[in-house]
């Protein structure tokens, strides 16, 4: 499975200038991926009419490898970056592709007002924030204990 990992600091963030910055953030240590990734959003960005029926094509006029193509538009799409349009749709009139998708957006947004939210103190309780440590607390000793009796487990054999 493709790692989900992304180099995400609000440093980083704060210092994104382009495209290719994406990209690093993205796939942080991957040159071939962010190649990649720049190929497809480029190609969706100005396709005629926002979808791209096939990205192997695009993939292919670019040099980039079947393999890195399939990792990146997994990554892509499980971040809500791209999405898969069945030739089923009606609304986008029965065409089968790719195109750019909203999700990722919106994600980064909802999770800026859930931060902001739940940082004001007239919203919420100290009880239940207490409580909310308490069961963290206890989910945490009682994984701790499990490994435990894991290796107590593994000695006595």
């Amino acid at each position: 499975m493709t790692s989900s990992k992304v180099d995400f600091s609000f440093n980083r963030i704060r210092r994104l200038g382009d495209l290719s910055d994406l990209a690093e953030i993205l796939f942080p240590g991957n040159r071939n991926q962010q190649h990649a990734f720049l190929a497809i959003w480029i190609s969706l960005k100005w396709a005629g009419n926002r979808m791209v029926p096939n990205l192997a094509e695009v993939a292919e006029q670019h040099g980039v490898s079947k393999r890195t193509l399939e990792r990146v538009r997994a990554k892509m799409r499980r971040m809500g970056l791209i999405d898969h349009v069945s030739r089923f749709s009606q609304r986008l009139g029965y065409r089968d592709g790719w195109l750019l998708c909203p999700r990722f957006e919106n994600g980064l947004r909802q999770l800026a007002e859930l931060a902001a939210q739940l940082k004001d103190t007239a919203v919420g309780s100290q009880d239940k924030d207490m409580l909310l440590l308490q069961l963290a607390d206890a989910r945490k000793s009682a994984a701790d204990e499990s490994c435990s009796n894991d290796n107590e487990v593994k000695e006595d054999e």
